[in-house]
């Protein structure tokens, strides 16, 4: 799902289950890479954790407010907060691990 700044606190901030966001861009080589990753962790972690895209050059208010510099960045929100940050791209168990960590599996 595509989220931009005027759609962010409805359905990041005010969601009812965890919400991972990925920002990323078009241009973004590594963004590219790590996408078919987070698509597929979506079809296994979908029904406990909503998963968004926002895309930094068309938002640049969301991705200030939370100090990204670099993309692309995974922020993890449980209940309008931060709960966990990915930076980069990392390999599948990391983000495995990381989503099973919100949502307080071991």
């Amino acid at each position: 799902m595509e989220i931009d700044d005027s759609s962010f606190e409805n359905e990041v901030l005010k969601a009812d289950k965890p919400v991972m966001v990925d920002f990323w861009a078009p241009w973004c080589g590594p963004c590219k890479a790590i996408g078919p990753v987070v698509e597929e962790l979506s079809g296994v972690f979908g029904d406990q954790i909503k998963f968004s895209k926002c895309n930094v050059d068309d938002n640049p208010i969301t991705p200030g407010k939370y100090g990204i510099k670099a993309i692309p960045t995974l922020i993890f929100f449980k209940d309008g907060e931060v709960a966990e940050q990915i930076t980069g791209m990392v390999a599948k168990s990391k983000l495995e691990e990381t989503i099973k960590k919100v949502l307080g599996e071991k």
